[in-house]
């Protein structure tokens, strides 16, 4: 098989990349390893930054028709007390608030409509699991399917593929990892429609828990100390359910649906990037760039930046031919905002979290946060920060 472009990894960058490169022309095969994109506890959180963009292609008032909840403030609960640390109600975009929807609605709707050009293709089942090399040049992927391998020939490989990356580790670019102390059990449990249909966060007696609101159910996000899974398991499950009902009260008769070890599920916390994100005739975006920590929820968002970025770069650029220096440009563009993220995020795991989960004491909000209850306004930079982020990116490139 050949094309102009192979993008390694059906997720939101590679689907995002491959349907703005099909809009215009450019012949694209994206190779997804799943037969579905049914995946729970992946990240939900579709940003306003990124419904501006589905706005500019003109999808969004299709896109809203989907079931999804919107969270317009998030609050944190410090024992019996609270306060709002984020609003975005304030923002200057089509859609001021985080939308929450599961992302294989969000992955279906996407490959839905870049399916509508000839030039995309969508291979799935199909795991990228090496890089073809030719004089120091990559110039296609070895693939793993149903019936055996396969070789893609291309004139530019997209490594798209998440934070265990195979193209990035076949790619032998060095990877520096920032470290991060916490790990997360994700799980969920039931609800009833109660009046806190909003993004929430619980600290108390040295444990974090996060709650999104599903409608039906919340989706629970426990934070632990990296490694010790083992260490909650031998306690038991008796002891976990009283531990989360203990930190929030609110579930206490939803924690008994918690029935065995099998409905949670480990989230290992990394926090890294490459050193260069491309080579010759390689690139890597999002997760494959730069792993994430959830704190912000803004992973799915910076990969859906990447691959904006990516296009308006790549789709002149195939053209005349793509050089190392588009691909630098795209790095020059994305790594700053990326990188500025992850330095937020390991202060936040070094003097935010770690401090709480080390101190089994109640606590009551510190003095810092309480200004967002006096002054309210305050409340519009962390939304800013979430919701837009630095360097938001807008289509500019033509549907041809």
């Amino acid at each position: 098989m050949k094309t102009q472009c192979c993008i390694a990894g059906g997720g939101p960058a590679g689907i995002m990349l491959g349907f703005l490169l099909a809009r215009s022309g450019v012949d694209v095969v994206v190779l997804e390893k799943w037969p579905d994109f049914f995946r729970d506890f992946r990240g939900d959180t579709i940003h306003p930054s990124t419904m501006r963009l589905l706005r500019e292609l003109g999808l969004l008032d299709e896109f809203l028709k989907l079931p999804h909840n919107e969270t317009k403030q998030v609050a944190l609960h410090f024992g019996e007390e609270s306060v709002v640390v984020a609003d975005f109600t304030h923002l200057n975009v089509p859609c001021p608030f985080l939308g929450f929807i599961p992302q294989w609605d969000f992955l279906n709707f996407l490959a839905s409509k870049a399916k509508q050009y000839p030039s995309f293709h969508l291979l799935m089942e199909t795991e990228a699991i090496g890089l073809i090399e030719e004089g120091g040049r990559v110039v296609g992927v070895r693939a793993k399917e149903k019936d055996g391998e396969i070789e893609i020939r291309a004139d530019l490989v997209i490594g798209a593929d998440g934070r265990h990356s195979t193209i990035r580790e076949q790619s032998k670019i060095p990877v520096f990892d920032s470290g991060a102390p916490i790990d997360v059990l994700w799980f969920s449990v039931p609800r009833v429609d109660d009046g806190t249909g909003q993004s929430l966060g619980y600290i108390d007696k040295g444990r974090m828990m996060v709650l999104l609101d599903r409608d039906s159910y919340w989706q629970c996000a426990h934070i632990i100390h990296k490694g010790d899974l083992e260490k909650i398991k031998v306690r038991g499950l008796e002891a976990f359910r009283n531990d989360i009902a203990e930190v929030v009260p609110l579930l206490k008769s939803a924690v008994v649906e918690i029935k065995s070890w099998d409905q949670v599920k480990l989230l290992s916390v990394a926090v890294d990037h490459l050193e260069t994100w491309h080579r010759p005739g390689l690139l890597c975006i999002g997760d494959s760039a730069h792993a994430m920590s959830p704190i912000g929820g803004v992973g799915i968002n910076l990969a859906v930046q990447d691959a904006v970025a990516a296009a308006n770069v790549l789709i002149p650029a195939f053209g005349r031919g793509v050089t190392e220096k588009d691909l630098a440009a795209i790095q020059l563009r994305r790594e700053p905002p990326a990188r500025y993220i992850q330095r937020f995020q390991v202060f936040a795991h070094t003097h935010i979290i770690e401090p709480i989960l080390q101190n089994p004491s109640r606590r009551s909000v510190p003095l810092a946060l309480k200004f967002f209850n006096w002054l309210p306004v305050l409340r519009r930079i962390p939304a800013y920060v979430i919701g837009i982020g630095w360097r938001s990116e807008h289509i500019r490139t033509d549907i041809k």
